[in-house]
């Protein structure tokens, strides 16, 4: 049985659709009204092995802010019914993913306990009219409402592109590891018995 989320979110200031399939082949229909941001969920699902249509539009004539933000909540929710009871999986996964000049390791834990370290320093740097800056907020969402300890280190780089690229890989691949099943676990990965 494949494990499926499907969350929908509408504020005043954004409305965000997202259905995961963390089981999939990497299919993924993105429509963020950001084009950076939609490369960059189109990578997640292609190199995570997840099928994922993401809708979202939001009041970007002020900023980008909100909707990156609300995009990551929305995905770190669906995420999270995805894996279910989480009965099985390996928990841990990391990975680092070299693109040219940049190299960022992830390592996640799918604790239940939301923590995050990120360190990506883009400064004043910008892709196109796009702050990098904006994906700390994404991943704060994404890792809060998903529930998982997430460390971020972005090794080296200098391009912004390249670097935001590899972390994207490199979450996720990391993610893929950590939900993956593993037969000699039985229910879930913890001594407390609980996730």
């Amino acid at each position: 049985m494949a494990r499926k989320g499907k969350v929908s979110r509408k504020t005043k200031e954004t409305d965000v659709h997202v259905e995961v399939n963390i089981d999939g082949s990497g299919k993924a229909e993105i429509a963020t009204t950001i084009p950076f941001l939609d490369h960059m969920l189109e990578l997640l699902a292609k190199h995570g092995f997840m099928d994922c249509t993401i809708r979202a539009k939001g009041d970007t004539s002020v900023d980008y802010h909100h909707l990156v933000e609300d995009v990551g909540i929305s995905l770190g929710e669906a995420l999270k019914k995805a894996l279910g009871d989480k009965e099985g999986i390996r928990r841990y996964g990391t990975a680092s993913v070299p693109m040219d000049e940049s190299l960022c390791r992830v390592s996640m834990d799918i604790s239940g306990r939301p923590y995050l370290v990120f360190n990506a320093d883009f400064g004043s740097k910008k892709i196109r009219d796009f702050d990098p800056n904006l994906f700390f907020d994404f991943f704060k969402s994404l890792s809060d409402c998903m529930g998982i300890t997430l460390h971020i280190n972005v090794i080296y780089g200098k391009n912004p592109h390249h670097i935001v690229e590899s972390v994207f890989k490199a979450f996720a691949r990391a993610l893929d590891v950590a939900a993956s099943f593993d037969g000699r676990i039985k229910g879930v990965m913890s001594t407390k018995g609980s996730l």
